[in-house]
């Protein structure tokens, strides 16, 4: 039990801290507005495009909404020695990075659904299949929150992570499917397409929204899940390796 007082504590905390502040909260509203209504003038095709659009800027407003935070703070935490105090706290690391990064898998989810209420009031949502599209949008989440934390905890320096997560965010962006098929990629660039984890998240909501997708949800929930499980113990190797021994 106090274990998980100590979790909601610090989850409370960075809550408090970073993710309700007032340029953090519009931050999070004005990001999915200004892609959508970008991509709506560039395509130039006017409501139609919602279903094919909405996938991708879901899946943009969870990437950039959980990276951008967490790569920063945990950073930040570390170069001004404040997240020593918490290592040294008799808390699991397993529990305490948890409990760091809950805050920036919160935030990407409810970024994900901003362009989703605003689909909301332009087009009918009940062939959306959210049995598949919500759990994607959690995995998504994690997914990207972990590579933040991967990122974080191999950098000094805050713009050493804004710098290395963009090396990861943009390619996602051209070779995740997000905005065309992946099957259109030229074949040397498609193996670099199916090792970044948003090409399985982003082929989930395409099928979610309008049928359009790949793989078998199974297939892509389990390689989402297990790109989770790899990436946090890949971070918690790299924190115990480079920042306690």
């Amino acid at each position: 039990m106090k274990l998980w007082i100590a979790f909601f504590n610090i989850l409370a905390k960075d809550m408090r801290t970073y993710y309700l502040k007032p340029p953090n909260i519009s931050w999070g509203l004005i990001f999915p507005l200004a892609w959508t209504a970008m991509f709506f003038i560039k395509t130039g095709s006017g409501l139609g495009s919602i279903p094919e659009l909405l996938p991708a800027v879901v899946a943009l407003s969870i990437l950039f909404g959980s990276t951008s935070l967490l790569a920063v703070t945990v950073t930040f935490e570390k170069k001004q020695r404040s997240f020593e105090r918490l290592l040294l706290a008799p808390v699991p690391l397993e529990l305490l990075m948890l409990a760091k990064t809950s805050g920036a898998i919160i935030f990407g989810i409810v970024n994900a659904f901003v362009p989703v209420i605003m689909a909301a009031f332009l087009m009918d949502l009940s062939q959306v299949a959210w049995s598949t599209f919500i759990p994607a949008v959690v995995l998504i989440a994690v997914t990207s929150t972990f590579l933040a934390l991967f990122i974080a905890v191999a950098v000094s320096e805050v713009f050493e992570a804004q710098t290395f997560s963009n090396f990861f965010r943009f390619p996602m962006i051209f070779f995740c499917g997000l905005f065309f098929p992946v099957q259109q990629l030229p074949v040397l660039l498609k193996p670099i397409s199916y090792a970044l984890p948003l090409t399985y998240g982003a082929d989930v909501l395409h099928g979610s929204v309008h049928g359009s997708h790949i793989m078998p949800f199974s297939v892509d929930l389990i390689i989402l899940t297990a790109f989770c499980i790899g990436l946090f113990f890949l971070s918690l190797r790299n924190i115990r390796k480079h920042w306690i021994a």
